[in-house]
């Protein structure tokens, strides 16, 4: 099975992944794992400023802050899983990449919120679930 984590280095990411390795009978190592987070982008007059090197070192130590402790606890737990990364919207890049990935299963933490504050504030997994057509575990 090919199955996506959608990581954003929170603490309902943590409670993803202790889900997973805490659910070897269905995460077995025999399954192939991908690592995803989405970074916000900076706005244009920032990156304008500061410069096209200074903004791609930015992503790239933000995006390591995010996947290496997830990488490590995974290694820790005998789960391989590659890493990706884009830039814009969350819900939009995960439920796009779940797709045209071709996985089977998407995982990702969840803050719990309701359905007035979703409403509200909106939620990047009240989007994937509503653009996703891959089945979404939602862990909380």
């Amino acid at each position: 099975m090919k199955i996506l984590m959608a990581v954003d280095g929170s603490s309902f990411t943590k409670k993803m992944l202790a889900y997973v390795a805490t659910h070897d009978e269905m995460f077995t190592s025999a399954n192939e794992y991908t690592l995803f987070t989405v970074q916000p982008v900076l706005p244009a007059s920032a990156r304008a400023a500061l410069g096209k090197d200074i903004v791609d070192s930015y992503y790239a130590e933000e995006v390591e802050k995010i996947m290496a402790p997830a990488s490590k606890f995974l290694t820790r737990h005998n789960i391989l899983a590659k890493s990706q990364w884009k830039i814009g919207a969350a819900g939009e890049q995960i439920a796009k990449l779940a797709e045209s990935g071709k996985f089977d299963l998407l995982l990702m933490g969840s803050h719990g919120h309701g359905s007035l504050t979703n409403l509200v504030m909106g939620s990047v997994a009240t989007q994937v679930l509503a653009d996703c057509k891959v089945p979404v575990l939602l862990v909380r």
